[in-house]
């Protein structure tokens, strides 16, 4: 595990989870199935706690599939390259009933990935009288699989 940057204070609370995922070596079929892509994306919501509100996804010619699913806690979203095998997802949730890490690793199992990374970034840092601190977030760890 590597800190990018040491956030100032790891106990002080926040808004949301940000995790920014990579997905290596991914099975091709699934990444450039719309279908699936947008049923593992639900489910990957579903499984982390969250609601869902609402989403959309697109089928690129000659290949790939970009999407997002509108959740009551912010979102997850994708983008596909099947014919590299690789998947860049986006995984933001807000409150403390959502674990954006169980959607990554529902998704890395969901697209046969078999190694991928993620960075996770606290957003909204909230001073002690809950008030946002205008400071930039900070990267809290790179983990890779």
């Amino acid at each position: 595990m590597n800190n990018f940057a040491q956030c100032p204070d790891t106990t002080a609370k926040y808004l949301g989870r940000h995790i920014l995922a990579e997905f290596f070596d991914c099975d091709s079929n699934v990444l450039n199935n719309l279908e699936l892509i947008e049923k593992n994306m639900t489910q990957a919501a579903v499984e982390c706690g969250a609601h869902i509100v609402q989403s959309c996804f697109h089928m690129f010619s000659p290949h790939g599939v970009s999407g997002v699913v509108i959740i009551s806690e912010s979102h997850l979203a994708i983008h596909t390259w099947p014919e590299l095998g690789y998947a860049a997802v986006d995984l933001f949730t807000c409150g403390e009933n959502c674990d954006p890490k169980i959607a990554y690793d529902f998704l890395k199992k969901a697209f046969s990935s078999k190694s991928g990374s993620y960075s996770e970034l606290r957003r909204g840092i909230l001073s002690a009288q809950d008030i946002v601190q205008k400071t930039p977030f900070c990267i809290k760890d790179q983990i890779e699989v």
